[in-house]
């Protein structure tokens, strides 16, 4: 039985998010050799229908049936859409033209993108510390987009990841008021269904070669979709809900990080010394901006 994430703790909050970056950042990994096989939305919208139906036997095992208000429809239906179906169309296709290592640190800016719309939307302000690692963290990514450029040209690719981050950003948005009303299960439960329907229209136009399907391949789908989905999700919807769009966003700090070294480790990719460089400013840069965005909220 799941825990009750209505009664979340600050301390299991956070204990959720970590796990979350840690399964999101093999992710890339998993991504990586699943996309060589099966095409990116097709991919997106069959981890989706594993982590629906994962879902929907925890609905079974507590006995409840997922809630869905009429008028709550169209937001939900918005955060399956922009969390789900926009965020995977981007990162799917954006890990398949760049490196595992390269993509998952783009994804790690969207803490600092966050900030940044809190800015905008909210008018929060911004101390001179959030600045600095907002503008650090622009400059290490520059490093590596243009170091990756003059090695292998792919900017498409980072098009890509630069929509995933975005709508990201959007979905936590957008999540947060759902969570008022509904449970973290609810909640993960219609964005999945919502955002697995919105790649059928996708999916129709693309064509997989079954028998280069391997066990290995399938393996990293089932890993994609049952931890990274269903799993992944509801602890980031969990935590979303305890310690709101910005505190949660910083533990995606941690997504470059497992991402870098595992995929050295597993995959043997190598970031050159300026990527690399690059990789350390930029995390070292959203490190830098959450850290004075705590002692701001801590004042």
């Amino acid at each position: 039985m799941s825990p009750d994430y209505k009664a979340l703790s600050k301390n299991k909050a956070i204990v959720l998010a970590t796990a979350t970056a840690f399964i999101w950042g093999i992710s890339f990994l998993s991504i990586k050799t699943a996309i060589a096989v099966v095409p990116p939305i097709s991919l997106g919208l069959a981890r989706f229908i594993i982590a629906c139906l994962i879902l929907l036997a925890v609905f079974a095992a507590k006995r409840k049936r997922p809630a869905l208000a009429l008028k709550d429809l169209p937001l939900m239906a918005g955060t399956g859409l922009m969390g789900v179906t926009l965020y995977f169309i981007g990162e799917n296709n954006g890990v398949k033209l760049l490196s595992a290592s390269e993509a998952s640190i783009i994804v790690g800016t969207i803490p600092v993108l966050t900030m940044l719309a809190e800015r905008v939307f909210t008018r929060s302000r911004l101390t001179a510390g959030q600045y600095v690692g907002a503008g650090l963290s622009a400059v290490g990514v520059s490093l590596i987009v243009l170091e990756s450029l003059r090695l292998s040209p792919a900017p498409l690719g980072y098009l890509y990841m630069i929509l995933a981050a975005l709508s990201w950003v959007a979905y936590a948005f957008m999540t947060k008021p759902l969570l008022v009303e509904y449970d973290s299960l609810e909640v993960t439960f219609w964005q999945s269904l919502f955002g697995a329907i919105g790649f059928v229209p996708f999916a129709l136009f693309e064509r997989m070669d079954w028998s280069a399907l391997t066990p290995l391949v399938a393996i990293n789908v089932l890993y994609l979709g049952v931890f990274c989905s269903a799993i992944g999700y509801l602890f980031y919807v969990a935590s979303l809900k305890t310690l709101g769009a910005g505190v949660s966003s910083v533990f995606i700090n941690l997504i470059p990080v497992v991402s870098v070294i595992a995929s050295f480790l597993i995959l043997g990719e190598r970031l050159s010394p300026i990527q690399l460089a690059g990789g350390i400013v930029a995390v070292g840069g959203v490190y830098l901006a959450s850290l004075a965005g705590k002692a701001r909220s801590a004042q």
